[in-house]
């Protein structure tokens, strides 16, 4: 199997930790879009998209990451580049296995590496995904595997004390799903997982333009407009961007203006499920924490929070005031990092409960 190991040209986080006997563990960020990997005793150490690109004849790994997402679209036949996660979850299980096999080689470059591994799982998943997951990390080589809930993660990460009893409420906005939690006495008291994210946000702009403009773009055109022109919130002054793509009904590759006003009704519907799940959330939340959040107000994380005023959106919906992680993309990574220093406090599951598992989840 032959895999690419150029250098993360993401951003990572500039925070230093101090030397610990936990140098050999990793946790990871397993995300739809991307994936973050954290060492312990060095911090983060890659970020890169989650994407790998194989041969559909022989299974043959030809690139991941950062160079594996620069061919989506652009692949011959023979070739794909595909995202094996879908909402958080694992979608291609022996995919998954070699990019996580990947990762891990990045984090040490030496192939008889078996670290302890913790690795970010949404709050909403099912046991069988659960295990998916597990039985991919044990697959790819770790020793000892354990999930922790994505914002339990993204809490710790931005530096709140999770184990007070004072309930405070996380929005973690992902590439597929996003989690919204209370969280008091370092638990989960109430959560809510939709099946939405920056993903849908992209495929939302890229129907727009087929219904309205009948223009057809690529889902990294359609991101583009998400970044450069897309809001939550009404904009001063709105904004205004070229869009090429193929024109349906010609054929002929064509250029339009499309403006910011647009680009927010096209992700209205998506928007709106997203702050349903804040809403429905809070009038689950005990009363006692409810008024711990109306002072606290609302942590959001994860790389969609970074929409444009999307933090008015949500005070506007909910009353509550919002604050934002001082790293939203790499908070969930940094959380788990963190969480490595207590490695045996957190439930782990042993390679030998898991080994025959394993074999026969790649043997299917």
């Amino acid at each position: 199997m032959r895999l690419h190991r150029d250098g993360s040209r993401r951003d990572t986080s500039r925070r230093h930790f101090a030397p610990s006997l936990g140098v050999h563990d990793i946790a990871i960020d397993l995300g739809t879009a991307n994936t973050v990997v954290f060492v312990g005793g060095r911090g983060i150490v890659a970020s890169e998209p989650s994407v790998v690109a194989t041969d559909s004849l022989t299974g043959e790994v030809h690139a991941v990451g950062v160079e594996a997402e620069r061919m989506i679209g652009r692949t011959p036949a023979t070739i794909s580049a595909t995202r094996p996660l879908r909402h958080g979850v694992i979608a291609d299980f022996v995919v998954t296995e070699q990019m996580l096999r990947y990762f891990i080689g990045r984090a040490f470059d030496r192939r008889w590496a078996h670290p302890r591994l913790i690795v970010c799982a949404p709050s909403g998943v099912t046991e069988v995904e659960k295990r998916a997951v597990e039985e991919a990390a044990l697959g790819a080589g770790a020793r000892r595997v354990h999930l922790i809930e994505e914002p339990i993660a993204a809490a710790i990460g931005a530096g709140v004390a999770i184990e007070e009893p004072v309930g405070r409420m996380v929005l973690d906005i992902g590439g597929g799903t996003s989690e919204v939690a209370v969280i008091s006495l370092g638990g989960i008291v109430v959560s809510r997982s939709v099946r939405v994210g920056g993903y849908e946000l992209d495929e939302a702009i890229s129907h727009y333009l087929r219904d309205a403009h009948q223009l057809a773009i690529g889902s990294q055109t359609a991101e583009a407009i998400k970044l450069r022109i897309g809001s939550a919130a009404p904009l001063a002054p709105e904004l205004t961007m070229g869009v090429r793509g193929r024109h349906l009904l010609s054929g002929l590759p064509t250029e339009i203006q499309l403006h910011s006003e647009e680009v927010r009704e096209a992700i209205r519907a998506p928007m709106e499920e997203i702050l349903r799940a804040i809403t429905a959330t809070l009038e689950e939340t005990p009363p006692d924490l409810a008024g711990d959040i109306a002072r606290e107000g609302i942590l959001l994380a994860g790389g969609g929070t970074l929409l444009r005023g999307l933090p008015t959106l949500v005070t506007k919906r909910t009353g509550m005031a919002v604050s934002l992680a001082d790293s939203p993309l790499t908070c969930v990574a940094i959380g788990s990092g963190l969480a490595l220093d207590h490695f045996d406090r957190l439930g782990t599951r042993s390679t030998a409960r898991h080994a025959k598992n394993a074999s026969n989840w790649r043997a299917a």
